[in-house]
């Protein structure tokens, strides 16, 4: 795969990381916490590609990706 391209990727899943982090967190500090795990999906598209991903997990006490 072309450099640039591979760089262009890592700073874009480096940004979904950072972002999706902290509004999962700001979500959980606003419900005040969490007692028990709560499921969690991303769904991942991208045009021009015809490519979706997704993406299933737990988050929270006990939980798992």
């Amino acid at each position: 795969m072309d450099d640039a391209i591979n760089m262009s990727l890592r700073k874009f899943l480096k940004q979904v990381g950072v972002t999706s982090q902290q509004a999962i967190e700001a979500a959980i500090r606003d419900a005040g916490g969490l007692d028990a795990p709560v499921k969690a999906q991303v769904v991942l598209t991208v045009e021009g590609l015809d490519l979706t991903h997704t993406i299933e997990g737990e988050i929270g006490p006990g939980g798992s990706s």
